[in-house]
């Protein structure tokens, strides 16, 4: 099992910037690809980014790619979003996910094994 626990949300201006945290605890986290989900009022959760095991690999969807930033440091069992350029478009709760089997490279929320509990991003305009 591992529990996840999400950080760092909160309000900021369009264009502004924001860093989230989601720290890990349990089994291996170094074991697992990591990913961060968001969603937005009435709408699905959808798929942000994730991560490799080793940090050389990660993915993003096309909406964030060249402004949002997801890192892993194993060592502090952390895996993190930099958000650069928000939009208004990016409030939502934004989830950590671990993925017990598989690579990083799914985008689905079933595929994801493990959840946090969220953390608020509101971006005013």
């Amino acid at each position: 099992q591992v529990q996840l626990v999400e950080s760092g949300g909160g309000l900021v201006q369009a264009g502004g910037s924001l860093r989230l945290s989601c720290a890990a605890s349990g089994r291996t986290f170094s074991n697992y690809p990591m990913a961060w989900f968001r969603q937005a009022p009435g709408k699905e959760r959808e798929f942000v980014a994730s991560i490799d095991w080793s940090g050389l690999n990660t993915y993003y969807t096309d909406s964030v790619k060249g402004r949002f930033t997801i890192s892993r440091d194993n060592a502090k069992n952390t895996v993190y979003l930099e958000m650069n350029s928000l939009k208004p478009e990016d409030t939502a709760v934004y989830f950590c996910a671990a993925r017990r089997f598989g690579g990083a490279q799914a985008m689905g929320v079933t595929q994801w094994s493990y959840w946090g509990q969220g953390t608020q991003v509101t971006v005013s305009s």
